[in-house]
């Protein structure tokens, strides 16, 4: 079971100028081949079907673990896609007129992000090609799967790098500087496995490409952190013989490998405004707000949503709040 958490595991800045076509790009990191729906579901699906797991258990809570961080990166790579979408279609003000509000996308690069996605992240690649379950590696060999895992975070890190690289969007990049980091924390966690297992180094390989992290400005803060070395646990009460697999020396700081009890302190997320000319949540978003205020007195709740965005101040359920008094 996985416990979610209703915050991002990093802070995402709020929506600026939008970029679809950067937002198509992006895409190759949530439903590519190495994207973050390929590293969440091979893990899962080794972590599944893992047996013998008491007599391996510290590689078998190691796999585990590191799936449960990558359904956080899902969420990361989605609110950021959202992010760059915000503001690209010329959304009507729920009067009930319509117009052309998608007239100046329809040229745009994956125009399915706004017929069938609601103006947001799709589970496809860069191309608009569905995730494919072809994908996911669980060969019941713990060696051979740990291997692909290995590979499988580099090929991860070369996409994030050219994503980087292909748009200077500040949502894409916070996300790839996040994602370059963490994804350089499961490569050593992969690399040191095998090493045990077999004494091959595979960190004498790392990084792949060789762009180490810290060259990366939007790495910087989070290697500031010790984010580069850290592998969080995300359970209270499980997965704790990763301590066993996960020690020894950064191989490219010489600092000393760390596990965290506990999932990462994470940050708010931005309430992204409705987008009605694509009808998310609706053509008429203050009508919702005004049933779900109502739902929220009758059932003695507080006038204030009870979970927690950045920008909740001055926002759509304030406007229905007065509208109500």
């Amino acid at each position: 079971m996985i416990q979610r958490i209703d915050r991002l595991q990093v802070e995402l800045p709020p929506p600026s100028d939008p970029d679809p076509d950067g937002a198509a790009a992006v895409q190759e990191l949530m439903g590519g081949r190495f994207g973050e729906m390929s590293t969440l579901l091979n893990y899962t699906f080794q972590s599944f079907n893992f047996r013998g797991r008491q007599g391996a258990r510290p590689f078998y809570d190691l796999v585990a673990n590191i799936a449960a961080e990558e359904f956080g990166h899902i969420e990361l790579v989605a609110a950021t896609i959202n992010t760059m979408l915000t503001g690209a279609s010329d959304s009507a003000d729920g009067d009930g007129s319509l117009g052309t509000g998608l007239a100046g996308v329809k040229g745009a690069r994956n125009a399915q992000q706004f017929l069938a996605g609601g103006q947001g992240a799709l589970p496809q690649d860069s191309n608009g090609r569905p995730w494919n379950g072809d994908y996911v590696f669980s060969s019941g060999d713990l060696v051979e799967d740990l291997t692909h895992n290995f590979f499988l975070e580099t090929g991860a890190r070369n996409n994030k790098l050219k994503v980087y690289e292909m748009t200077s969007h500040p949502a894409a990049r916070a996300l790839t500087g996040y994602l370059l980091c963490r994804g350089g924390v499961h490569q050593i966690a992969y690399a040191r496995a095998i090493e045990k297992l077999t004494g091959a180094d595979l960190t004498k390989m790392f990084p792949t490409p060789r762009i180490p992290t810290e060259k990366i400005p939007e790495c910087q803060s989070h290697i500031e952190r010790g984010g580069h070395k850290r592998l969080y646990r995300f359970s209270p009460d499980d997965y704790r013989e990763v301590v066993a697999v996960f020690n020894g020396p950064h191989p490219e700081t010489g600092e000393e490998l760390e596990v965290a009890d506990g999932p990462p302190e994470g940050a708010l997320p931005n309430d992204l405004p409705p987008q009605t000319a694509v009808f998310a949540p609706d053509y008429a978003p203050a009508e919702i707000a005004e049933i779900a205020a109502k739902l929220r007195s009758s059932a003695g709740l507080p006038d204030q949503p009870t979970g927690r965005v950045v920008n909740e101040p001055g926002g759509l359920v304030d406007k229905v709040k007065d509208k109500l008094r």
